[in-house]
């Protein structure tokens, strides 16, 4: 058996930690935390919390799932295999109850028949009651006719007619196109928004995002890897928060805008309205 498959068939029996060190540590080519943490730029501490499963060494589950997809692809196992395991480790994980759909009884709708003889009968009726009362019906027509005649004659005057115009209403149309990224794109997360969005984010390095709106509530939140692309809500009350500031591009107005911090540096509270971004000027 070849190093190749020894690494990429681990027993489905093991934790995501013992496959994380199971391919690190067998076949022909061994490899070290430290040489695999430079080149991922990610703790060594955290990668041996990984391995280890002890995961409160790592803040965020965030940061453990994105950690855990990144070490997986370096060790040429199955990112989705590992994550979903970790994602039962962890518990986070919602359990899928399939409920039946409720049975809708449609009621029968009632028909009206109307035929010939009920017609008669009606037209008989309503006959035999307008002879019974004719006098109401003939002092009813009387009265709109006085009615008529006193308009025509103390009407004579032409009522002035007021015409209303409204002023026709300014409507402002945004186009928005879609932003010339400098990197080959990886993955886009909220497509959504893409039609109407101002704001675009793809990350030139790895880097957690979130993404707060007005009351402080998560819009979005995960590690963002080299060539992903979010689409930022149309509004101008949202907040972000990034783990590596330096390695997101921006692009606001299909422009993109000078970086809005050093590379590696962790920044929070940066609007995300358009209006405020550009402030930073456009990137060269």
């Amino acid at each position: 058996m070849d190093e190749k498959q020894e690494i990429l068939q681990p027993s489905m029996e093991m934790t995501a930690g013992e496959m994380l060190r199971n391919a690190r540590t067998t076949g022909r080519r061994k490899r070290e935390i430290a040489t695999i943490a430079k080149l991922l730029c990610i703790r060594e501490e955290f990668l041996t919390a990984l391995e280890e499963g002890n995961y409160r060494v790592i803040p965020e589950n965030v940061y453990i799932l994105g950690f855990a997809r990144s070490y997986a692809v370096e060790l040429g196992l199955n990112p989705d295999e590992v994550i979903a395991k970790l994602k039962r480790e962890l518990g986070i994980v919602p359990e899928e109850t399939e409920s039946e759909p409720e049975k809708v009884i449609e009621k029968p709708k009632r028909q009206i028949k109307i035929n010939k003889e009920t017609l008669v009968k009606w037209f008989k009726s309503a006959g035999q009651y307008v002879k019974k009362h004719w006098i109401w019906f003939a002092s009813g027509f009387g009265i709109v006719v006085v009615a008529v005649v006193l308009a025509l004659v103390f009407g004579g005057k032409k009522a002035e007619v007021i015409e209303t115009v409204e002023a026709p209403t300014e409507v402002v149309v945004t186009t928005v196109t879609e932003p010339d990224f400098r990197y080959p794109v990886r993955e886009k997360f909220d497509v959504k928004n893409s039609k109407e969005s101002r704001v675009v984010l793809q990350a030139e390095k790895e880097s957690w995002v979130r993404i707060d709106d007005a009351k402080g509530n998560s819009v979005f939140s995960r590690v963002l890897l080299p060539g992903d692309v979010y689409y930022m809500p149309l509004g101008d009350n949202f907040k972000a928060t990034f783990g590596n500031v330096g390695g997101i591009d921006v692009w606001v107005d299909g422009q993109r805008i000078n970086k809005l911090g050093a590379p590696n540096t962790r920044k929070s509270g940066i609007s995300m309205a358009p209006s405020a971004l550009k402030g930073a000027g456009i990137a060269e």
